[in-house]
C-alpha cells in the first residue's frame, strides 16, 4: 500500500512538469489583438493640434499668397539702373589717353578730323595688322618680364631696390629709344647670337644658365621686374635715372667709352651715363 502511494505521487509530479514545459500551441498564438477604440477626448486633441499647426486652405489664404507673390515680383528696390553714356569721339579719346590700351593703338592713330572715330576700315586694318590674341599677349608679357628679371638678378642682385630699379630703368630707356630693339628681351639679349662675351650684357652670352639660383634674390628680381614692366606697358619708366641714360658699368672697371658720355649718377656699385 505504501509503495502504491509513492508511485501515484511520482506520476502526478511528472504530469504537472510535462504540462508546464509544453510549448504554446499555434491555436493559442493566433488570437487576434484589437487596439482600444479612440476616445472622444483623444479625437478632440488631434483636431486641435491640426488646426493650430496647419491653417485651413481657404480662398482668403490663397489670395494672400497670390498678392504676396505679385509684390515680390514687382519689387525693384535693389535694381540700379546703369547710366547710359553715348560713345562719342571725346569719350573714346579720353579712355585711350587715360588707359593707353595697346589694343586701341590703331584707333588712337586714326584721323578723326574728317569722319567718325570707329569705321569698318579702321577695325579691318587693326584686325589685319595690329591684332594679337589675348593668350599671345600674355605669353609675350611673361617673356618680357622674365628677361627683365634675369637682367636685374645678374646685373644688380646685390644692390638696393633703387640700384636694381636703376638697371631696369636703363633697359627700359633702351627699349623706348630708336637706337635699340623695341622689346625688353631684344635689348637684354642684343648680339647674344654673335658669341661669348660679345653681347650687351655679359650674363646673356657667357654660356651659363640665365635663371637665378638664389631664391630670395630671384623672387625679389621677379617682383621688381613686374613693377617696372607694368610702367613700361603704360609708356612710363621707373624714374630712378633720367630717360637719356643708356649706359652703366660697375665701379670695379673703367671702360674706354665712359669718357665719351656724360656721367649722370652713381648708385651703389654702378655708374650711369647718358649720351651727349
Amino acid at each position: 500500500m505504501r509503495v502504491l502511494t509513492h508511485a501515484l505521487a511520482i506520476a502526478a509530479a511528472a504530469f504537472v512538469l510535462q504540462v508546464t514545459l509544453a510549448p504554446v500551441s499555434a491555436q493559442e498564438l493566433s488570437a487576434e489583438v484589437v487596439p482600444a477604440a479612440i476616445t472622444d477626448g483623444v479625437a478632440l486633441k488631434r483636431q486641435e493640434f491640426n488646426t493650430a499647426t496647419q491653417p485651413q486652405l481657404t480662398n482668403a489664404l490663397l489670395q494672400a499668397y497670390v498678392d504676396r507673390k505679385q509684390q515680390l515680383d514687382q519689387f525693384k528696390g535693389f535694381d540700379v539702373e546703369t547710366p547710359k553714356v553715348e560713345l562719342t569721339e571725346a569719350v573714346l579719346m579720353g579712355y585711350i589717353a587715360r588707359q593707353q590700351n595697346q589694343a586701341l593703338d590703331a584707333i588712337e592713330a586714326a584721323d578723326f578730323s574728317n569722319g567718325p572715330a570707329l569705321t569698318a576700315a579702321v577695325l579691318t586694318n587693326y584686325a589685319q595688322d595690329g591684332f594679337v590674341p589675348t593668350t599671345k599677349r600674355v605669353k609675350l608679357a611673361d617673356g618680357e618680364k622674365l628677361c627683365l628679371a634675369q637682367a636685374i638678378y645678374h646685373e644688380a642682385r646685390g644692390e638696393t631696390r633703387e640700384g636694381q630699379l636703376a638697371v631696369a630703368n636703363v633697359i627700359i630707356n633702351r627699349a623706348m629709344s630708336k637706337q635699340y630693339p623695341s622689346t625688353i628681351c631684344g635689348v637684354v639679349f642684343q648680339n647674344a647670337e654673335k658669341g661669348r662675351y660679345k653681347c650687351q650684357f655679359t650674363f646673356a652670352c657667357d654660356g651659363r644658365s640665365d635663371m637665378g639660383r638664389e631664391r630670395t634674390a630671384w623672387n625679389r628680381s621677379m617682383q621688381l621686374a613686374e613693377d617696372a614692366f607694368y610702367e613700361f606697358q603704360r609708356g612710363e619708366r621707373p624714374g630712378v635715372v633720367p630717360n637719356s641714360v643708356l649706359f652703366y658699368h660697375t665701379t670695379a672697371v673703367a671702360p674706354k667709352w665712359s669718357h665719351t658720355f656724360n656721367r649722370v649718377a652713381a648708385i651703389g656699385s654702378h655708374v650711369f651715363y647718358s649720351t651727349n
